[in-house]
């Protein structure tokens, strides 16, 4: 067979192999829409974030930034404030403007721990274990898992479960409401759950969402529909963060 014609073959099969799944796995993006990068000195914050949503996005401690910028407890911050996500950057200004809107992060009254680093956790052995009395998880909806925890490239940082757009997406857990909109790209529209102060759930790519920040929910309830915002095909995208760091939630979800 000519070389030219062999080349031809091989780069549309693996074109043809590339779109048959029609997804792309879930990266992380800035709202600027560039790929995800390590946190910088600084961010400007915009309309529609939280200080939870602007942790989750470069995977840190939202109490640590809170104490980096002298924010108290209620986690206020305001569109166009100068946080500090690096001990090391210069100190801003972090007070509220008088009369600037407020943006609540609205804690859940138990607080919550997240760590510096966006990497996929490990525990023990390079394997992340549920801490004994820790949440109790449920599956969030009962699809099949399209991609599992660490595959694709960039590595998932989550499961994506198969479901059809207004299928119901549940909590996965009794938690609070701690982010409900489509800020982060690549997440399409999303809500994050704070359930203790180790663990946060997410459940990306919704076609409507049914909480407001500060929501209590308990395991099992709706809080969204199935949807394909910010993906290409209609799924649920699901996270666990323990610790800040995302962990493979089949270590955590029950058998089935």
């Amino acid at each position: 067979m000519p070389y030219r014609l062999l080349l031809v073959l091989t780069c549309l099969s693996l074109w043809l192999g590339g779109c048959s799944t029609g997804y792309a796995p879930v990266s992380e993006r800035s709202l600027s829409g560039g790929a995800k990068e390590p946190a910088p000195n600084t961010y400007r914050v915009k309309k529609g974030d939280t200080l939870y949503s602007i942790a989750f996005r470069y995977g840190l401690d939202y109490r640590q930034v809170a104490r980096l910028n002298g924010i108290d407890k209620r986690y206020f911050i305001y569109p166009g404030q100068t946080l500090r996500l690096k001990a090391s950057a210069p100190a801003t200004q972090t007070a509220s403007r008088p009369g600037a809107p407020a943006t609540p992060a609205k804690p859940p009254s138990s607080g919550r721990t997240n760590t510096t680093t966006a990497k996929p956790a490990s525990g023990r052995d390079g394997k992340a274990e549920p801490a004994a009395g820790a949440v109790r998880w449920h599956w969030p909806h009962s699809g099949k898992i399209v991609l599992a925890f660490g595959r694709g490239q960039p590595a998932n940082k989550g499961i994506d479960i198969a479901g059809r757009k207004g299928e119901a997406v549940k909590a996965a857990a009794h938690g609070e409401v701690v982010y409900a909109g489509n800020g982060l790209l690549g997440y399409g529209n999303m809500v994050i759950v704070n359930h203790d102060k180790r663990y946060l759930s997410a459940y990306a790519h919704n076609s409507r969402i049914f909480v407001r920040e500060g929501d209590k929910v308990k395991a099992g309830e709706k809080i969204a529909e199935i949807g394909k915002t910010g993906a290409t095909r209609s799924m649920l995208h699901f996270e666990i963060r323990r610790d800040g760091n995302p962990v493979d939630p089949l270590r955590y979800l029950p058998k089935r």
